[in-house]
This record gives structure tokens, C-alpha cells and sequence, in this order.
């Protein structure tokens, strides 16, 4: 679990003394109600003195809890971070439907609420799976170009056509009418306002999102995150770096193989190594594997081709300089 140092003061906007001109790795955020994924990422830069910062994952400014931010060589992980399973604690309230599917909207239609919670749970088990959702109008989602909620804020509409989503768990916390808070376990690209949406159309009574907490997504978990508040002291003490996750900690699903320093010296120069060179710690059918160097550190993502080869998929060290080159940077 990350220690977080003691919060001392509240200005989320002191800058450290002397921040450091480069950082790598992951940093785990509870995100503040009222801020955009954006604002997160602005004021992240602002306090570490990083300029290369990136979520992974966004989260809607009425949303709290986990947004993770990659910094430096880590962005390149950033895919990895949000193909993981998210958990989200929801609440739901019957009876009002809006146009963006939560309350940040405006009212569209208002109904009695005349449901029972054996009703709650049938809905909620015929939306666990491989369901069909449709994305929200007032999304980020793009139509030539443009995103969506522009282009609802003109009044303009689009038709929209259900995609695919994995919601693995969908158990119902509490009900007391006319709200219901759900915990949501899904994959990459579920909305949860579009699923508060079609509970209340399948309840027949409308519904809109009123809160959302993300509590973990992969590995990482709300409990581990650090506020902004919390980052701010700890850069302005001069320890914000130990609050960074190595990049490797998205990754830790692939397996993985420590390499001599001739296999190292070829993957970074983008070259393929041998199966013998990759050792015995890949199983036959591994599409892509961790790859690091005879000093524990992470060197590359590498894939095999059909004859067994390992080629470097991303490398995230630079080859070291040879006669007459100077040193190359992989990032």
C-alpha cells in the first residue's frame, strides 16, 4: 500500500521548491468531485513539474476516485492501465431521466416511482454479461471529428448504435425509494450513466445518475490513492517521487523473463532475440511477455513471430552507445 505523508495544508496548487526535470511512473489519484479528468491532469503537472502527464481512463467531473496518471516513459503503458476491470460504487435515482443521464442535466421526463427491489434485482441480473449499450449524446465519443456533446449542445442529435460491453457484476447495494446504490464491476468503454439510464427504462420508471465513486480499476485501489491535497505536500517535502508507482505495475498480468546483457543489448537496438536467449519462463502461446535487464529493470515489451523469435514490441530504455553513434532514446 502507498504511505501517503501527512496533509498539513490544503493549497492543491503549491508547486515544489525544486521539482525533478524528468519522473516515470504511475501515479494513483483520488479524484475530487468537480474536476474533469483534464483539470486532474493540469494541476498533476503544475505540482510535479512534469510536463508529460496522461490519464488513463476518464472519469466525469461529477465522479470521485481512482484515476490513475502516467508520467514520463509510463504513458506508454497507459492502454494496459485501461483494459483492466473498473469497480464503481453508483447511485441511481428513479423517476427523473435527463438529457446527459445524469444530474448535471437537464429534466427531460419525471415519473412515479412504484418499484420493488425483487424487480431492482431482476433488471440488474438481465444487464450482467455481454450486454448492448448505448453511449451517452453528451460524451466525448466523436462523429467526424466532433465530439458528441457538442454536438448535442447545438441540438443537433446522431443515432447511435449499441456497442458491446462486459459488466462481469452488477449487485444491488441498497434500495430506498426512489434511489438505489449498485457496485459495478465492467470492462474497457461501459458508461455507467448509460446503464443508470436503461435500468430506469426497464423499470419503466426512468432513472439518472446522482454519484459515482470509482473504487479500483486493475490492481490499483481507492484505499491506495493519494489526493491532491496529499501530492501537493509530499512534492513540496521533496518525497513526491516515492508516491509513484513503477511503470511494470500495469503489466504485472504478462509474464515475464530477466535477460543476460547480449539479448538486452539486441532488444534495445530493436533487434530479435532467440527462444533459447528468451529462457524457459514463457509458456508456448504467449503473444506478449514482459522483458527485463540483467538489472531488474524494465527493458521492453516483446512478442514472438512464427518461428519462435522474440521481437521488441516497446522498449522503454535507450541502447547504449556504440563506436561512432551516440546513445539513442526509446521512450
Amino acid at each position: 500500500m502507498i504511505q501517503s505523508p501527512p496533509v498539513t495544508r490544503q493549497d492543491s496548487v503549491v508547486r515544489p521548491a525544486a521539482a525533478p526535470s524528468e519522473l516515470d511512473g504511475i501515479l494513483n489519484i483520488n479524484k475530487p468531485e468537480g474536476l474533469s479528468s483534464h483539470d486532474v491532469v493540469y494541476r498533476v503537472r503544475r505540482i510535479t513539474g512534469q510536463r508529460k502527464v496522461g490519464h488513463a481512463g476518464t472519469l466525469d467531473p461529477l465522479a470521485t476516485g481512482v484515476l490513475l496518471l502516467c508520467l514520463g516513459r509510463a504513458t506508454r503503458v497507459s492502454s494496459y492501465l485501461m483494459s483492466g476491470v473498473k469497480t464503481y460504487q453508483a447511485t441511481i435515482r428513479l423517476g427523473i431521466e435527463t438529457e446527459t443521464y445524469d444530474r448535471e442535466g437537464r429534466v427531460v421526463s419525471e415519473a412515479p416511482v412504484d418499484v420493488q427491489q425483487d424487480e431492482i434485482a431482476r433488471v440488474l441480473t438481465k444487464l450482467t454479461g455481454s450486454v448492448e449499450q448505448t453511449p451517452p449524446m453528451y460524451s466525448a465519443l466523436k462523429r467526424d471529428g466532433t465530439p458528441l456533446y457538442k454536438l448535442a449542445r447545438r441540438g443537433e442529435t446522431v443515432e447511435l448504435a449499441p456497442r458491446l460491453v462486459e459488466i462481469s457484476s452488477l449487485r444491488l447495494v441498497s434500495w430506498q425509494a426512489p434511489e438505489l446504490q449498485v457496485e459495478v464491476q465492467c470492462g474497457k468503454g461501459t458508461y455507467i450513466r448509460s446503464l443508470a439510464h436503461e435500468i430506469g427504462a426497464r423499470l419503466g420508471c426512468g432513472a439518472h445518475l446522482t454519484g459515482l465513486t470509482r473504487t479500483a480499476c486493475g490492481p490499483f485501489r481507492l484505499e491506495q490513492a493519494v489526493t491532491l491535497e496529499q501530492l501537493t505536500e509530499a512534492f513540496a517535502a521533496g518525497v513526491g517521487e516515492s508516491l509513484l508507482l513503477p511503470s511494470d505495475t500495469a503489466l504485472e498480468a504478462l509474464p515475464a523473463v530477466h535477460l543476460d546483457q547480449a539479448a538486452t543489448d539486441a532488444l534495445a537496438n530493436g533487434r530479435k532475440i532467440a527462444p533459447s536467449q528468451a529462457g524457459a519462463g514463457l509458456a508456448a502461446g504467449t503473444s506478449l511477455a514482459r522483458a527485463y535487464d540483467p538489472q531488474g529493470r524494465l527493458l521492453a515489451l516483446i512478442k514472438p513471430d512464427d518461428e519462435g523469435y522474440w521481437w521488441p514490441h516497446k522498449v522503454f530504455r535507450a541502447a547504449p552507445p556504440g563506436p561512432g553513434r551516440s546513445a539513442q532514446t526509446k521512450v
